[in-house]
């Protein structure tokens, strides 16, 4: 992955989270389905974390949208209800690319 990519930190964080959970199960003895759970289960919890902030703005703006579409906000309220959401949008999610 490139190192001007703005996911490149999240691929490293996930990428060590999986290595992590095989080393893991590496040193234990124990079923070999288990083992691969528990390295599904490192990826999922390191996928979630790091896309934590994604779901939280798309949340919030789909809250918004909703408002603004129900109509029953005026043309100047409902643009500067949308600027003050894109406002509060964390950074890494108004300048980097989801994928």
């Amino acid at each position: 992955m490139q190192n001007d990519n703005p996911n490149t930190e999240r691929y490293i964080a996930i990428a060590r989270a999986c290595l992590k959970a095989i080393n893991d199960t590496a040193k234990n003895s124990g079923d070999r389905e288990q083992k691969i759970q528990a390295v599904y289960q490192a990826i999922d919890t390191a996928f979630q974390a790091e896309f934590a902030d994604y779901r939280q703005s798309v949340a919030i703006m789909a809250t918004v949208l909703e408002r603004i579409a129900s109509g029953q906000l005026d043309g100047e309220t409902a643009a500067d209800l949308a600027r003050k959401t894109l406002d509060q949008q964390p950074k890494n999610t108004r300048e980097a690319k989801i994928h």
